[in-house]
């Protein structure tokens, strides 16, 4: 099984160049006749065709105009913006700083039953202590050259956010690596405090934890890419340099799968409890 996130936008945008070059061959255009039609650059054109500049909604509109389809414009439009939004770059996300960015999409976390969350490097955010998560973002703020480093209350922002696990009509599957247990990201007794955390977490009745372990024989997926899935509808994948949001229904299907193999890797209860309690004695 393969599947790429960055690579399902991108292919998200190839859709939208293969119809803008059909309805230019449909209409006998050469690119440079388009290009002259539409008053620009021919090389603006073979970029657009091969999906290597995105198009904008005037482009879009002088392209069908020069084909004679104006009636698709709009279509072609919000399939476009639909490309773009798919790939979100951290770059543009954190100039308002990281706390702004903990209370982003409010409507998604109160509209979601069921969240699933796979993470294979850090304890998922909605899993996460205040101190914690201020190392983590802490790590983030200096990486990504935040302007004001806020971390210590987007950590508060966070908790606060996490707080819907407590809330009726909400339910959570998070599987973890046991790897993520024992990333030592923030102080000892700040990782002991969260480690301590996961154990009280893991017995809410709303809340089922897996853990897989490091010693593992044998497994059905290996460790993938952090990603969270909101019902069926959405999933997010965080890499280094952005976020992808993934809403075609193939490719959600094909996340499902992996997380219900992951799922089915880890143990749980007793056994759970005993990977924690290892990790909280690793630190003494």
């Amino acid at each position: 099984m393969s599947f790429s996130p960055s690579s399902s936008a991108q292919a998200a945008r190839e859709v939208v160049a293969q119809r803008l070059r059909d309805l230019r061959k449909t209409a006998g255009l050469t690119v440079t006749e388009l290009a002259g039609r539409c008053e620009w650059h021919h090389a603006k054109t073979s970029r657009i065709e091969n999906a290597r500049t995105a198009p904008t909604a005037t482009d879009i509109r002088k392209w069908c105009g020069a084909c004679d389809a104006v009636d698709q414009a709009e279509a072609l439009i919000n399939q476009s913006l639909h490309a773009e939004s798919m790939y979100t770059e951290w770059r543009g996300q954190v100039r308002a700083g990281l706390k702004a960015l903990q209370a982003s999409e409010p409507r998604l976390f109160e509209d979601t039953e069921l969240f699933r969350v796979y993470s294979s490097t850090l304890v998922p955010g909605l899993l996460q202590t205040e101190g914690y998560a201020a190392g983590i973002l802490g790590i983030s703020a200096r990486f990504r050259d935040v302007p004001v480093d806020d971390s210590a209350e987007a950590a508060r922002a966070r908790v606060d956010r996490s707080r819907i696990i407590h809330e009726p009509g909400h339910r959570f599957v998070f599987v973890v690596e046991e790897d993520a247990l024992r990333h030592q990201i923030c102080g000892a007794d700040e990782m002991a405090a969260q480690l301590g955390y996961l154990l009280t977490a893991g017995a809410l009745p709303q809340v089922s934890l897996g853990i897989i372990p490091m010693s593992a024989p044998s497994r059905a997926q290996w460790p993938r890419e952090t990603f969270h899935v909101y019902d069926d509808r959405l999933v997010s994948v965080e890499l280094v340099s952005a976020r992808v949001k993934i809403t075609q229904p193939s490719e959600i299907a094909l996340y499902l799968r992996a997380f219900e193999q992951l799922r089915g890797d880890a143990v749980y209860g007793a056994d759970a409890r005993a990977l924690i309690v290892g990790a909280i004695e690793a630190l003494r």
